[in-house]
């Protein structure tokens, strides 16, 4: 395992998935306090770093494409918070250039593969992610193009839904089950970082980028919460545009089943150097202001939680 992609804590940490290519390493790597601190697990999907030789031989530009598709060391702050807050932490290894976790495994561009769409997986139909260059293996992206010198096999699609895909959201499904059966309710912080938002001639660009799918993955309560708590530290914030949450909290929130879910975007101008490329002079202040926004969040899902059980022994 990479050594920044350490545990955070000397809670139980246990592997999941397999990288093809790679002889055996995890494709993700799950940090579970037994019993758990907090009703909370952050998940960070986009920050793998394990690159197989076999793929990076096959990118175009590897270096240049994984720092643009690579949520650039967000993994670093998630491991730091969950050490200093005591919550859950699933981080992937796998890359997203290999696979992204927060894609549907439908949304496939046929047009990648050697063989096009096989007759034998008709349940694979391309969808808008897809279409813009950014489906379930990416193709494009902004100043670099085509991501690939040469098309897919259909047998290495299958192999990484197999060993990475499918295991790893067996396993972030399961992590939050335990915690809602412990506390009545658990929320699933899933933590991204995106380039500096521009905006021509109107107001500053956030920070942060707040994701409930327009209200559908998670209690208001706790979106009102996160907004407060920004206006209290005197961070901008904004709400689903340009980012609103993706196959993660389509599949795992459940918001009437105690299950709430939101996915943050952190500008890496906060975080890293001028680069973007490494950690920078806002790292700590990153770390202490997101272990505040975690316990606040904990507290909000657990009085939820304690509200649930009552309705329910009161039934």
């Amino acid at each position: 395992m990479d050594p920044d992609q350490a545990r955070p804590t000397d809670s139980p940490l246990s592997q999941g998935g397999t990288i093809p290519g790679s002889e055996g390493s995890a494709a993700f790597s799950l940090t579970f306090p037994a019993p758990s601190a907090l009703p909370l697990l952050i998940a960070v999907p986009h920050a793998g770093r394990a690159y197989p030789g076999s793929l990076l031989e096959r990118m175009r530009n590897p270096g240049f494409a994984a720092l643009k598709l690579e949520d650039r060391y967000v993994d670093r702050l998630a491991v730091e918070v969950a050490r200093q807050t005591g919550a859950a932490l699933l981080v992937a290894h796998a890359p997203r250039a290999m696979i992204d976790l927060n894609r549907d495994t439908r949304d496939v561009d046929w047009d990648m593969f050697a063989r096009g769409r096989p007759d034998t997986v008709g349940s694979f139909t391309p969808g808008m992610r897809a279409r813009s260059g950014l489906g379930l293996i990416p193709r494009r992206i902004p100043g670099l193009g085509e991501l690939w010198k040469r098309r897919h096999e259909t047998e290495e699609l299958l192999a990484r839904i197999a060993t990475i895909h499918a295991p790893y959201h067996e396993c972030l499904g399961a992590a939050l089950g335990e915690l809602r059966e412990r506390w009545g309710a658990a929320l699933l912080l899933d933590l991204h970082s995106m380039p500096p938002l521009g905006y021509r001639g109107g107001p500053p660009a956030p920070e942060f980028v707040l994701g409930d799918r327009f209200g559908t993955s998670c209690h208001g309560a706790l979106v009102g919460s996160c907004f407060g708590y920004f206006a209290e530290m005197r961070r901008d914030a904004a709400h689903n545009r340009p980012y609103a949450g993706g196959y993660v909290l389509e599949r795992h929130a459940a918001p009437g089943e105690g299950v709430h879910a939101l996915q943050l975007e952190i500008d890496r101008s906060s975080y890293l150097d001028s680069r973007l490329a490494e950690p920078g002079d806002g790292f700590a202040e990153m770390v202490r202001l997101l272990c505040g926004l975690v316990r606040r969040l904990s507290a909000e899902v657990a009085e939820l939680g304690r509200a649930a059980n009552w309705a329910n022994a009161a039934e």
